[in-house]
Formats: C-alpha cells, sequence, structure tokens
C-alpha cells in the first residue's frame, strides 16, 4: 500500500485507541482466570488480533466485539497448540512462558522480522527451568512444564523478558525470584505489568533488582475491564499540534502508567505549548527548539522526537537508543534514512540519533514495514514543502489500523492506494 500526503496542519480534536501494551496484559490475565471477563477497548490492531489467535490456540474462548472483548477463561489448556504471534514481540516474549507454565507442549511461529528479533536470555532462563526448545530462533516447539525458582536476566535487553516471567510465575511451583543482572530499562512497562497483576490478586514484592513471586496462584479477574488509551500512538496527534495547529487527544490518563507519557515533558523541552486536563491534552504550536533526550526508557518516541527535531531550531540529541536497532526496524537506521530522504540533516550513531532542524523537502520514503517509521513520515508531511509518499504505508496496521483515517479526521490531505 501506498499513502501520498500532501502539506497540510492537523487541528481539532480526536479519541486516543486503546493502549496495545495495556491490552496484551489484559487479555492474557483474563484468559487465565476462571469464568467470563469484559474487555472494553476502542480498536484493535494486528498485535492485538496475535495475542487473541493465541490464546484461543491455548483454550481460551474469546468474542470479538464492537465495543472490545469478551474472553471465557482456560478451563484446559490445548495439547500442543500452535501460536502464531505474527510480526508482535510482546506476544512472543508474553507467552513462551505462559504457554510453558500450563503446556506440556506448545508450538511458535512468526513473520517479519519477529525470528530475528532477541530471545536468547528468555530461552536460556527457561532451559534453566525443565523447558527445552527444539530450536534456536521461530519456528521452534517447547518441551516440558516450566517450575518456578531462581532466575536471572538481563534488564537492559527486553523489559518483556521480566514481564513474561511475571505474568507466567505465579501459576506454577515453587515461589520464585526474578534477579536482573542489568539495571532495567523502560521500566514503565513493567509497571505496567504490576499494576495489572495487582487488579488480578496476585502481588510481586519488588526489592531492588528482585522481583518475588508466590507460586500456585490464581488469577482472580475484575469481571468488567477497560484498556486505557495509547500515549504511544497518540504521542504522533500530540506532536502534531506542535507543527501546525492546535491538537486536542482525549482519553489520556495522565497518571498512567505508561512511560510513553513522556511525550508532554519533550513537547515542553522542545517549546510547544501543553495544556492538560484530566482526560484531555491539547498541544499548540509555537517556535520549537532543539535538545538533548534520554530515550532509554521510551524508544518508542523516538520517530516522534525525531520529526520535532528537523523541525526545531538546532540540534537535537536522541541518546541511550541502542536497544531501537532490534525493533521492527533497525530505527536509528530506518528514522535516519527517513529523515534523509525529507531533506533534513540527521546523523546515526551506534546508540543515539542527532537531528539538526531545517526545511524538510518531502519526497518518498520506504517504512521498512515498520508501523511507526510510517506514522513518522506522515508527521513529517505536516512540515514538508511537497508531498509525501510512503511505501508499505500499511505497516500502520500492527498497532493503529485507522491512523490514515484518524489523520484525515484531522484534516491531512491523504491518499491512500
Amino acid at each position: 500500500m501506498i499513502a501520498t500526503i500532501q502539506p497540510a496542519p492537523l487541528s481539532g480534536e480526536i479519541s486516543a485507541i486503546a493502549s496495545k501494551s495495556d491490552a496484551h496484559r489484559l487479555l492474557i490475565l483474563t484468559a487465565l482466570s476462571a469464568g467470563e471477563s469484559r474487555i472494553f477497548m476502542e480498536q484493535r490492531s494486528e498485535d492485538i488480533d496475535a495475542t487473541i489467535g493465541c490464546l484461543r490456540a491455548l483454550g481460551a474462548e474469546i468474542d470479538v466485539r464492537t465495543d472490545g472483548v469478551s474472553v471465557r477463561g482456560i478451563e484446559q489448556a490445548a495439547v500442543q497448540p500452535l501460536l502464531d504471534c505474527g510480526e508482535s514481540g510482546s506476544t512472543l516474549r508474553f507467552l513462551l512462558p505462559v504457554a510453558a507454565a500450563i503446556c506440556e507442549r506448545a508450538r511458535f511461529s512468526g513473520g517479519g522480522r519477529l525470528p530475528e528479533r532477541p530471545i536468547d536470555e528468555l530461552m536460556r532462563a527457561m532451559q534453566a527451568h525443565n523447558v527445552q526448545f527444539s530450536a534456536e530462533r521461530l519456528p521452534f516447539e517447547t518441551k516440558g512444564r516450566l517450575t518456578g525458582g531462581l532466575f536471572e536476566l538481563p534488564g537492559n535487553i527486553s523489559s518483556q523478558y521480566l514481564t513474561g516471567l511475571l505474568l507466567a510465575l505465579a501459576l506454577v511451583a515453587p515461589d520464585s525470584i526474578v534477579r536482573l543482572t542489568t539495571p532495567l530499562e523502560s521500566a514503565s512497562y513493567v509497571d505496567l505489568t504490576l499494576n495489572a497483576l495487582k487488579r488480578f490478586g496476585v502481588n510481586v514484592l519488588v526489592r531492588n533488582r528482585e522481583y518475588r513471586i508466590l507460586g500456585n496462584q490464581r488469577f482472580k479477574s475484575p469481571g468488567n475491564l477497560r484498556v486505557e488509551g495509547d500515549w504511544s500512538n497518540g504521542s504522533f496527534f500530540l506532536a502534531a499540534g506542535a507543527l501546525g495547529a492546535p491538537v486536542t487527544v482525549k482519553g489520556l490518563n495522565l497518571a498512567s502508567p505508561q512511560g510513553d507519557r513522556a511525550i508532554l515533558d519533550a513537547l515542553m523541552a522542545f517549546g510547544a505549548r501543553v495544556e492538560a486536563t484530566a482526560d484531555a491534552v491539547r498541544v499548540s504550536p509555537a517556535p520549537l527548539r532543539g535538545c538533548t533526550i534520554d530515550v532509554g526508557g521510551t524508544p518508542d518516541l523516538l520517530p516522534v522526537l525525531a520529526v520535532l527535531g528537523a523541525c526545531a531550531k538546532g540540534e537535537t540529541r536522541l541518546e541511550n537508543a541502542a536497544r531501537l536497532r532490534l525493533k521492527e526496524s533497525d530505527r536509528l537506521a530506518s528514522v535516519s534514512a527517513m529523515l534523509r530522504a525529507l531533506g533534513a540533516d540527521a546523523e546515526e550513531l551506534p546508540d543515539a540519533l542527532i537531528v539538526r532542524g531545517g526545511r524538510l523537502s518531502g519526497g518518498e520514503v520506504n517504512s521498512f514495514h515498520d508501523h511507526r517509521i510510517a506514522m513518522a513520515a506522515a508527521l513529517a508531511a505536516i512540515r514538508s514543502e511537497r508531498e509525501v509518499r510512503i511505501l508499505d504505508a500499511d505497516a500502520v496496521n500492527k498497532s493503529y489500523p485507522a491512523f490514515y483515517t484518524d489523520y484525515h479526521h484531522l484534516g491531512g490531505i491523504v491518499n491512500v492506494v
């Protein structure tokens, strides 16, 4: 699919879509709980549908409705289920330990760049606890039930390893300790997991770099749950307000554990005007200035911040970004390539991105089949001198299938072929 976007400001009001980070966790926990639960969410995505499909394969009954899903928990786990994780790293890393906790055998597959994305440390930790893998990368089969005990993991590769274990270890024996051997990055995503577990009756004792979980517990669903609005995808339209005309995004929780709410601090650091209420944020344009931002805890914001830097006066440095090379694309390479294709001055470093503000000429960009690159290119079109043509534009379906519809709703001029 190709999207052609004409230079034009966005303005108006829009509602945030459901956070896929929150939705993944709530779907898994309701599937592991007895009885029926309702999850209310605005819009789904390919990643969320991948998790739904895998939970169905494990034995959950999930009915998709217009306002969300109903979930009947797994009464008896399927025998040797096939879990197709699509291109969702969260689905794979969360459900590897969960499936091993409830199934003697399970098969896993995936597409796109997922087989190349790292899971080595998680596999090693599981292998030390009775789980065998038929291959080192997807597709593979697991054999053996996960057991509890002491797990040691690095904290600086993926917080999703820790989340997957936290979701699974309450179900197994004996009690468990997960010890991080390096400082945790993207800690806010683990906070999201801990909050979700607490809602289902499971408390985790956190002390320094150790997480202690009692074994042989049962999850208890609250019954009805609502997925939070998504700060990660909402950040693109909040940033649009800084580039053209005021934009309001409704349904964002200012007290959310989602780390990407840091977009507000970043926008203010650039000089944009930000007004926040209990459930809405309005961003208005102002002269933007370059700044230095550590994205170690919020790597998904880098594509948005890079576009802001290209439209700001002076130099912007986005630091502590090495882990972005392990995303749906190598995002330090793909973001810098996207910006240079549009006429910006972008310099890729091993663990950082430097963007020097100036003119955006427009032109043709490759999304690298990465949803956040496609959305960032659409954001850049607001300030470009001529149209922006995005190849492989349907990459947005991974997290935000209605992105171009919502972009048009705010006044964007989009032609999708």
